[in-house]
């Protein structure tokens, strides 16, 4: 009996050190060893000349330990006490150390300070769960100048690691991911590195022992370095010129390529200040905020494109082969124009009698009134949803708003209740009534011109996938698309409605814009201020579009104008190696340092320019 139970025992030792030694062992490393997660950094992010847009800093995190949830709980509580300074939100972190069963750590600061770090290093022993670690932090090197174009990083959250954009091998609870509609969500997947993990030795008190560094199984992969098309200095420098106390966007586009260099909304915010977490209190003010910082207006508010809208009526009309650019109007502008009522023109003396180029150059209502009404109201509709005006431009960003624009009668009925008469031509064409764009499409539109009928969508990330949309396609002759950039040019030169904003080195093509909103309406606001164009060296091609919306600024010449002509300048100064100057356009020189030298010879190259197109406008049959 002796003998049996001896063999009996010496079986049970060999099964438990010979043939289960591995999982005994692996039960004891378990209850030794901790994992903790790996961090990895973020992808950087360039502009188009490698300057840093975003990128990741050495910072600080304090997590908690997995542990029984009423354990992880009380060591919140002590650690709330102990250090006031880290301002913790106890409600959020014992509901998270909950919710996870005590199965993971809890990350209790994503974003400790040094100081808060060496005041909890100085009290280890009392917080035997508590691990502080080194991990890469989110900046945004130009802070509110690329809030809108980043968007910012949160932690994910339930409805997100419920959605198949984010696959479920990948994502997990506690992980930051990019948020918003910038690049930062967009480009989510290439950004976002691959979490390594780590092990550290803990004590039957779950203190840390040995290597507090921890030992690494697998380390942390980086996300993807990207490049944008953006200029960061232009960008920078549109933040710095954009009135503070105004709201309203700018959208700079490469013709050469109909890539993006510079996408702002005003007023915007500091990514930075959602990294680790944002305070609740800042987060509410942006919500109850009038302004609306958070709501990207270059891509996602709707406006109506007022005189802007002009050049796409010229457009439909001249490619319809309905109006001539040498050609003139029935009635001549005297003010404004009779059909069912009076249609006023913005001009009470009216224009006189002009051609499509003169209509163009001194924004005449009447003329694109009548121009309206030639082209006819189904016909407008069919045209401008041909060229895209109700729809997106298919930027790569996670959302865009399309254009407003009826595509039929039905948008009237549905809408209003009734038909609509013919009359609704008149405000149509010059950019009013159930007309309502983004300053993005409006950008895309003056790079089709600028690039000779024609425009790509519009990317941010070059490399990235590759559109789904259709590119842009005008079908304008080059005598119809000449007069259009011609009236362009001479809405800047001598004796334009915008001359002021002209400049030393460049020509501008651009058209001004003054829209009704709902408010300018009932007299509680001034109108949105537009200005579309582009710009380039004297008498070659365009280099630069840039479309500026400010909203409720008054009139286009003067809040919006300044605003294009001084990006244009700075960015084509930068690109030929001329040095900047804080003086640049023709206003600014005549209130500063009066009249400048350089606008004698711009004077008469205009005029010399201008007898030669009327010289060419003259042998025009129909538009080519």
């Amino acid at each position: 009996m002796l003998a049996a139970l001896i063999g009996l025992l010496g079986l049970a030792f060999f099964r438990v050190q010979v043939l289960g030694w591995n999982t005994y062992r692996l039960t004891a490393e378990s209850n030794r060893l901790r994992p903790l997660d790996l961090p990895a950094p973020r992808g950087t992010v360039l502009d188009r000349n490698g300057e840093i847009i975003a990128d990741n800093v050495p910072g600080f995190s304090i997590s908690l330990l997995p542990a029984p949830p009423d354990s992880m709980a009380a060591t919140l509580v002590r650690l709330q006490a102990a250090a006031p300074d880290l301002d913790l939100d106890l409600a959020d972190l014992i509901a998270e150390a909950e919710a996870n069963r005590g199965l993971g750590a809890v990350i209790v600061k994503a974003d400790a300070t040094h100081e808060e770090v060496a005041a909890l290093e100085e009290r280890r022993a009392e917080f035997p769960g508590v691990f502080i670690e080194s991990r890469p932090v989110r900046r945004y090197n130009a802070g509110e100048a690329v809030g809108h174009l980043m968007g910012y990083i949160g932690e994910i959250d339930g409805e997100e690691l419920a959605s198949p954009f984010y696959s479920a091998d990948h994502y997990e609870q506690g992980l930051f991911v990019g948020k918003g509609v910038g690049i930062e969500r967009q480009y989510e997947h290439l950004l976002q590195g691959r979490k390594g993990v780590r092990y550290v030795e803990v004590d039957a008190r779950r203190r840390i022992v040995g290597d507090f560094a921890g030992i690494e199984t697998r380390p942390a992969i980086p996300g993807e370095v990207i490049q944008l098309s953006i200029d960061l200095e232009l960008q920078k420098y549109i933040h710095e010129i954009f009135p503070d106390t105004m709201r309203g966007a700018v959208v700079a586009i490469d013709p050469a390529d109909g890539n993006v260099l510079a996408l702002y909304s005003a007023p915007s915010f500091d990514p930075n200040l959602f990294v680790g977490g944002i305070d609740r209190a800042t987060y509410a003010g942006w919500l109850q905020d009038s302004h609306r910082p958070l709501f990207n207006k270059a891509i996602l508010g709707r406006y109506a494109p007022a005189s802007t809208w002009k050049l796409a009526s010229a457009a439909i009309a001249l490619d319809l082969g309905l109006v001539q650019p040498n050609e003139r109007m029935p009635q001549p502008c005297t003010g404004g124009f009779q059909f069912g009522r009076y249609w006023r023109c913005w001009k009470p003396d009216g224009h006189g009698d002009i051609t499509l180029l003169e209509a163009v150059q001194h924004s005449c209502d009447v003329y694109f009134y009548q121009m309206g009404l030639r082209v006819g109201l189904q016909r407008l509709l069919d045209e401008s949803t041909r060229l895209g005006f109700s729809s997106t431009c298919g930027i790569d960003l996670p959302d865009e708003s399309p254009g407003v624009f009826p595509r039929g009668p039905e948008f009237w009925e549905r809408t209003f209740g009734e038909t609509p008469t013919e009359g609704e031509v008149l405000n149509l064409a010059i950019g009013q009534g159930a007309n309502s764009q983004t300053p993005l499409k409006m950008a895309q539109f003056y790079t089709a011109l600028a690039r000779g009928g024609s425009a790509p969508a519009p990317r941010l990330y070059p490399d990235g996938p590759a559109p789904t949309s259709d590119p842009w396609e005008l079908n304008l002759s080059d005598d119809a698309l000449a007069t259009l950039l011609e009236g362009l040019r001479r809405v800047t030169a001598p004796g334009g409605t915008a001359h002021m904003s002209s400049l030393e080195h460049w020509d501008i093509y651009g058209k001004t814009g003054t829209g009704e909103n709902n408010l300018s309406q009932a007299g509680l606001a001034d109108t949105d201020a537009w200005f579309a164009g582009m710009a380039g060296p004297r008498g070659g091609d365009p280099e630069i579009v840039v479309v500026v919306l400010v909203v409720s600024g008054g009139g286009g010449s003067t809040a919006a104008a300044p605003i294009m002509a001084k990006a244009a300048d700075h960015y084509l100064r930068r690109k030929h190696g001329i040095p900047l100057d804080t003086i640049q356009t023709l206003g600014e020189h005549v209130r500063t340092r009066g009249w400048p030298a350089w606008y004698q010879t711009v004077v008469a190259d205009d005029a010399e320019r201008a007898v030669a197109f009327e010289a060419r406008l003259a042998t025009m049959n129909g538009g080519g």
